[in-house]
């Protein structure tokens, strides 16, 4: 097993496969160490202090515990007349949701797009994080579209979203390759609908709830040579792998080249079983390739690791915000 992957990972791609193949030899089991809960963040910190370098991989789960959640409060305030009209129950469902035409289907992604790409996260985990690895040398991969971690002053050229981003639109044209910024979009959008500035100039509800469920014909988003765009999310082929991500991708895959060998901890956050080939797997593969590595596992309800590598892993079970201030304490 020590020789399957010969070969150095080559970004994103390679990640995959080295993801697949771990899928199929490792077997995961729950495992949080000697000395309960206060042990493990203890090692933590240690390894964070210590490690050679920190490669973060990041999921779903590091957000809903900075606060963007998508039922409850959140819902209630930004898209409590969708829920009337429409029925919809969360944040999530309702971007597949088959509205009557278009001026209320961009209504709704205008709103879907700021209050979860061009706010601050409603708790500090993102800056908590930062603050605990800005001295280190750092790469994040993410399946994350929220740019949370740039709003948080981790350095963009130490990023990778691997699944897109919220503030790009990208051409229903598949022959168009390009991405671009959709901010500009986004407040003219909401402004049309009657969202109002407050005084940290962010957007907000009026008082007396007086906002629109759809957006003018003329503001529906275009490209430059009058194509239908879409969201650069990745849901099948025709997502947009742009310039930049392909930097980010050959970063990534640098990243690991030079520390292959190192003492690099692997500190894996929030991520679920939804995409466990893009950072789960192949951070158990490496952990096990690499036998000064640390892996580190910090979720809620999900924290395991395989057999194979329980002596090098760390597992903490719970809330990551809770986790990140109980390291800055220690």
């Amino acid at each position: 097993m020590d020789k399957v992957f010969a070969k150095r990972p080559n970004g994103y791609q390679d990640s995959i496969s080295k993801g697949i193949a771990a899928a199929h030899y490792f077997r995961g089991r729950a495992s949080y160490g000697k000395g309960g809960m206060d042990a493990q963040i203890k090692r933590l910190k240690e390894e964070i202090e210590n490690a050679d370098a920190i490669l973060i991989g990041a999921g779903a789960g590091l957000s809903t515990s900075a606060g963007f959640t998508y039922t409850g409060e959140r819902f209630d305030k930004y898209f409590f007349d969708f829920a009337k009209t429409f029925g919809i129950k969360d944040i999530y469902s309702g971007g597949f949701y088959p509205f009557p035409k278009k001026e209320i289907f961009w209504a709704w992604w205008a709103r879907h797009i700021y209050f979860n790409r061009y706010v601050d996260a409603p708790k500090p985990v993102y800056k908590d994080l930062f603050n605990l690895v800005k001295d280190k040398d750092y790469f994040v991969i993410t399946t994350n579209v929220d740019h949370q971690f740039q709003r948080a002053g981790f350095d963009k050229k130490r990023l990778f979203y691997t699944q897109g981003d919220y503030g790009l639109f990208q051409s229903t044209n598949p022959d168009c390759k390009y991405t671009f910024d959709n901010k500009v979009w986004v407040e003219k959008a909401l402004k049309a609908q009657g969202f109002i500035r407050n005084d940290k100039n962010e957007f907000i509800v009026p008082v007396n709830k007086d906002i629109l469920m759809e957006i003018p014909t003329e503001l529906i988003p275009k490209t430059q040579e009058g194509d239908d765009v879409t969201t650069n999310l990745r849901a099948d082929d025709t997502f947009v792998e742009d310039g930049g991500w392909h930097n980010a991708s050959s970063n990534y895959a640098d990243f690991i080249r030079r520390h292959e060998n190192l003492h690099i901890l692997f500190l894996e956050l929030g991520v679920g079983a939804n995409t466990p080939v893009i950072i789960k797997y192949p951070f158990w593969q490496m952990t096990y390739d690499n036998k000064k590595a640390i892996y580190a596992c910090l979720n809620y309800g999900e924290a395991f690791c395989p057999e194979k590598i329980n002596d090098r892993s760390i597992c903490i079970d719970g809330d990551i915000g809770e986790i990140l201030s109980q390291l800055k304490e220690k």
